[in-house]
């Protein structure tokens, strides 16, 4: 009965695939394309994490590759062109169009000039565009030149052509077109020099432009995202977790920034503005100033966005309570703080002891029922929750971060993931009970997955929502998150207990569990990845280069990407941020140095310096044969064999020709 069932079901499908392919000759035809791409090089992959709005340093880490269209040009032009034409030719593929404006003010441009470039370019671009097929080019080529670069990249030297090629390129030059010609294809270039984009994690907070960010991956031709503890703190206040909106604009003003909230995604603080001058007008809030990283804001600024932060950090502390109180299985109740302080004594208890508060004045606290919002802080929160919901762009990026992102990624074996797998000490990983039902390892976070979905698309109001949202806000802050990483966050005492031994976040045992090849393995196979060259990516701790750490972790089973894109870890990390590329021909991590401004990058065509450490050299370069791409390629010729053979037995009715 099975095999009948069986038989039955391969038959629907092979008469759905006749769909697409009708004809003996259009099977074929396929089949022979398919396979042919099997034996092309596989594209390169980029993997970036922990950007936290560093807009300018990211676009440029995508316009450049990371440095590769800069070896490309090396490898056509380093013994033909001084230093000088090369700078100025990576420069005009990165800011075509602002650097093509310069050069025009200083009179360099003329038809000469012209000719050479748009020459030059071409060749680069036939150099990005060898490892792919026709076809695929084809679809990335720049709308109004495709029939244009199409010729030039597959033009030949010989007799025949060089004077219809030249002519070509006169042509672009005598209609005008010579400048959006070279945008087209520096933008081209750009495209294919990066076959695949991957974010591990934490696009949002601490830079200015996250959403700059975020419109740039919703145009890209392939990324996806694993969700970083920014990203779903993001996500969260967006789905409506009023707990999350009030963290992520504390952590704005934290840092000072408020770029992202107010002119990214049109979010007006107004009614924060109005309570906190009201609420602490006359308290100095010093404990709240803002870390400013480039000293931009003035002191009547500063101590406005000190007045906001502490008023929502006080609202914030009292919507976790609720949280904590909703989920007693979360573990939180160290979190919950407030109902410990003793104001008449200026002290708070916790675990070990009682400390002196460095803090008393809170004119919204009810010492008989501390976690209750005034009328006012009631108001202010949910005005901000609304405006989180409306905010039209923030959903929409919203909706790119579920349907592009997920909570790890098995691809060409690697495992990425952001934060870590919780663990304990002796490596064995950690169950954590979410919602009644008890998971670790790959189940935990397959549930995450779930449970972060279900929080922003379960329906409003049923329990399966606020479950969502709730578990939205464990995985920013909770002891066993995997995205967090840490046995508890210290908000509170960082605020109001002068002692910094109160301060103490400890890594999950993870981090250090992940020194061992036989822990990583582990992990791998947990995950489904059999292979030998398998690796673990990962974002979330900056790898403090300075003070001699490696990112190259678990005998090269283990590569830590977050090399402080962040320009508050800098000073830390020693570096800028890390790119990992996977490409034909090996493994490559680029470690970048502070990036300055687009502005000055295009004025004194200057590069984002990196210095590249070779992970591993293929003994022979990789095809798309060798990738899950081309698994689910063969399997598609497989399927394509059986349609064939299905059209000459006369099981399935199709035209030879």
């Amino acid at each position: 009965m099975k095999k009948a069932s069986d038989s039955y079901d391969k038959l629907k499908y092979l008469r759905l695939l006749a769909r697409e392919y009708p004809s003996i000759a259009e099977v074929c035809t396929e089949i022979v394309n398919l396979k042919a791409i099997l034996c092309l090089p596989k594209g390169t992959e980029h993997f970036i994490s922990d950007i936290h709005g560093e807009y300018e340093a990211f676009l440029h880490m995508l316009k450049n590759a990371s440095g590769v269209v800069r070896e490309k040009i090396d490898l056509l032009y380093e013994d033909k062109l001084p230093l000088s034409e090369r700078n100025m030719l990576a420069t005009l593929i990165y800011y075509p169009e602002a650097k093509l404006d310069e050069l025009a003010a200083q009179g360099v441009i003329n038809g000469e000039w012209l000719m050479l470039t748009i020459s030059r370019l071409v060749e680069i671009c036939r150099v990005s565009a060898s490892k792919y097929t026709r076809s695929k080019v084809r679809k990335a080529l720049p709308r109004g030149f495709e029939y244009i670069i199409e010729e030039l990249l597959h033009a030949t030297d010989n007799s025949n052509q060089a004077g219809y090629n030249r002519e070509v390129v006169n042509a672009i030059i005598e209609t005008e077109r010579a400048e959006d010609f070279i945008i087209a294809i520096s933008g081209l270039i750009q495209r294919l020099v990066i076959d695949k984009l991957h974010i591990v994690g934490d696009i949002f907070d601490r830079g200015p432009g996250a959403h700059i960010i975020m419109d740039a991956l919703e145009s890209y031709h392939q990324v996806d995202i694993q969700w970083g503890n920014h990203d779903l703190l993001w996500m969260g206040a967006a789905a409506g977790c009023s707990a999350l909106v009030a963290t992520t604009i504390v952590n704005s003003l934290k840092y000072g920034n408020l770029d992202t909230i107010e002119d990214g995604y049109g979010i007006s603080l107004s009614p924060l503005v109005s309570f906190a001058l009201e609420v602490y007008g006359d308290d100095p809030c010093y404990r709240f100033m803002p870390r400013e990283i480039e000293a931009s804001l003035d002191s009547r600024s500063a101590t406005l966005i000190a007045k906001m932060h502490k008023a929502l950090a006080i609202i914030l502390f009292k919507l976790e309570g609720e949280i904590i109180d909703r989920n007693p299985a979360f573990g939180m109740e160290r979190r919950k703080l407030l109902h410990r302080m003793n104001l008449k004594e200026g002290t708070v208890e916790l675990e070990d002891g009682v400390y002196p508060l460095s803090d008393t004045y809170f004119p919204t606290l009810d010492p008989a029922d501390p976690y209750r919002l005034t009328p006012g802080e009631e108001e202010v929160i949910d005005k901000l929750t609304l405006a989180f919901d409306h905010s039209q762009k923030l959903q929409r990026h919203v909706e790119f971060l579920y349907s592009r992102g997920s909570m790890y990624l098995c691809c060409n074996d690697f495992l990425l993931f952001h934060g870590c797998i919780p663990s304990d000490e002796n490596g064995e990983f950690s169950e954590v009970e979410l919602f009644g039902k008890r998971c670790s390892g790959r189940e935990l976070f397959d549930r995450a997955d779930a449970l972060a979905r279900q929080g922003y698309f379960a329906r409003e109001g049923t329990p399966e929502r606020q479950q969502g949202l709730d578990f939205l806000w464990y995985c920013w802050c909770g002891k066993l998150s995997p995205v967090f990483g840490k046995n508890r966050m210290t908000t509170f005492e960082r605020y109001f207990v002068a002692d910094k031994d109160t301060h103490t976040e400890t890594k999950n045992p993870y981090f250090t569990c992940g020194e061992s090849p036989e822990f990583a393995l582990k992990i791998l196979r947990e995950f489904g990845i059999e292979s030998e060259e398998g690796r673990i990516i990962n974002g979330h701790v900056p790898v403090k280069i300075k003070k001699g750490e490696n990112p190259i972790k678990a005998g090269g089973r283990i590569i830590v990407i977050d090399g402080g894109m962040s320009k508050p870890y800098q000073l830390q990390t020693g570096a800028a941020g890390y790119t990992l590329i996977s490409s034909s021909t090996g493994i490559t991590l680029s470690c970048h140095e502070p990036f300055v401004t687009a502005r000055e990058a295009i004025s004194t065509e200057a590069d984002i310096h990196s210095s590249q450490t070779l992970v591993e050299s293929y003994y022979k370069r990789r095809l798309v044969s060798d990738t899950d791409d081309g698994r689910a390629i063969k399997e598609r010729v497989k399927d394509l064999k059986s349609l064939l053979e299905a059209y000459r037995t006369g099981l399935i009715k199709g035209a030879k020709v």
